[in-house]
């Protein structure tokens, strides 16, 4: 596949971006409610992403709040030679405590900005960030002084664009009004079509980055019964983790969803992931999905959907015809 770029920024990234939330490992809210993926193996997230580099991925997702700081300094850890071969994104907004691993509140004032970018930059063990990202949602009137602090980390040098991770498409196009906003991360996948925001993208020139396009692993899966366990967020899920029910395993009427498209994502030799991956390619030219690992396999399998491509489009009828059912 040709690679893709994140919008007016002219960066170039390939097809399918790696998430490294789940390599951060736990965390938690105050009041101890899982907000991570569980425990990791950090030295194989360290050649998980090393192996994806070698296939070909360029693009790495993470937030400063994945495992309070510990995603970040992994991710860091990976890429030490390697820093100019790859894209990094990463977030800002949410306030946490590297030593208890506890996330608390956001801080919403532009002085934080500053104080959080210099913060990734350490952990991540770089001088500059290709992508920031704000990732919470707010009014207008906090969000404009925002925007400007991101042009303002570009013209220190401490950021090449910016973005906003938000499923709200008002959020989106405020930013959009900003010189240096290259794209906008929101939900998207197979079972979440997202028409406004591609429209968005189009009319705006931006990359579209497709958060959870793997339903939060539910379009990773051949068998419904094994649940997610310990620390990991799908044991309690939250309102918007609505592919889960409680106890980690598929919530049924999601489960029916996917074994109604399955045979179409798994054609042509394609794993259900790659399939799914494909519907994304095939949706939109400026969709980058950035789907979750946490080993080495995972990332082989997910960087292995590049080789097979996109869905074609009498496919994507097909799927939404059935959805619709």
């Amino acid at each position: 596949m040709e690679m893709r770029t994140l919008g007016r920024s002219g960066i170039e990234v390939s097809p399918v971006g790696f998430g490294c939330w789940a390599i951060g490992g736990p965390f938690s809210n105050p009041a101890g409610e899982p907000l991570g993926w569980g425990e990791v193996d950090d030295q194989e997230s360290v050649r998980a992403i090393r192996r994806a580099v070698e296939l070909g991925v360029t693009f790495f997702d993470t937030a400063d709040v994945y495992g309070a700081g510990h995603s970040e300094r992994v991710l860091g850890q990976a890429l030490e030679g390697i820093r100019d071969q790859v894209v990094i994104a990463t977030k800002w907004g949410n306030t946490f405590d590297e030593s208890t691993r506890v996330m608390y509140h956001q801080d919403t004032t532009p002085e934080y900005v500053h104080k959080a970018v210099r913060a990734s930059l350490d952990r991540l063990g770089t001088d500059y960030i290709d992508l920031y990202q704000l990732h919470f949602d707010t009014t207008d009137e906090i969000a404009l002084p925002l925007r400007e602090a991101c042009e303002e980390l570009v013209r220190e040098g401490l950021i090449r664009a910016y973005a906003w991770s938000t499923d709200t498409v008002h959020s989106a196009e405020l930013f959009a009004q900003g010189k240096h906003c290259a794209a906008v991360q929101h939900e998207a996948s197979v079972l979440h079509d997202a028409p406004e925001f591609f429209a968005l993208c189009e009319r705006e020139d931006l990359a579209s980055i497709n958060r959870t396009p793997l339903g939060m692993g539910i379009l990773g899966r051949r068998d419904a019964s094994k649940p997610a366990t310990g620390a990991d967020i799908r044991t309690l899920p939250p309102a918007w983790l609505r592919y889960f029910s409680d106890g980690g395993v598929p919530a049924p009427e999601w489960w029916e969803k996917v074994a109604a498209i399955r045979e179409i994502l798994e054609s042509d030799g394609r794993t259900l992931a790659q399939g799914a991956l494909g519907w994304l390619w095939a949706r939109s030219p400026r969709t980058v999905p950035i789907p979750g690992f946490r080993t080495v396999e995972q990332a082989e399998q997910n960087a292995a959907a590049m080789t097979h491509g996109p869905l074609e489009q009498e496919q994507l009828t097909e799927i939404a015809s059935l959805l619709a059912e």
